[in-house]
């Protein structure tokens, strides 16, 4: 007997986080209206398991693919998430501007 759950396509993934994650779905709305569509690419992208476009975490629940440790917004995700807990977290990609604030570019 097979017991490996099948892999969710990006669609069911799309569906968990407007389902199960509020807080998550709200964060993605207002991300592209800030930036447009581009935003709905990026979590795409993350879903399908691309490390670096989008990582969020609401109620349990996770998606998209972590960022690199040197990316600013893990290292304090983490450590609040541990020392505080929190209700969900997004973190999406630095603009160009806040690459070259933190020396990422």
């Amino acid at each position: 007997m097979d017991t490996a759950t099948p892999a969710k396509s990006v669609d069911d993934k799309i569906a968990e986080i407007k389902a199960h994650m509020p807080d998550v779905y709200a964060s993605i709305q207002r991300k592209a209206r800030e930036i447009g569509g581009d935003a709905f690419t990026l979590v795409r992208r993350g879903l399908r398991g691309e490390r670096g476009c989008f990582y969020a975490m609401e109620a349990g629940r996770v998606v998209g693919a972590p960022f690199d440790k040197a990316h600013p917004d893990m290292k304090i995700a983490a450590r609040a998430m541990v020392e505080f807990g929190c209700a969900h977290v997004c973190i999406w990609p630095l603009s160009e501007e806040e690459a070259r604030q933190y020396g990422a570019a």
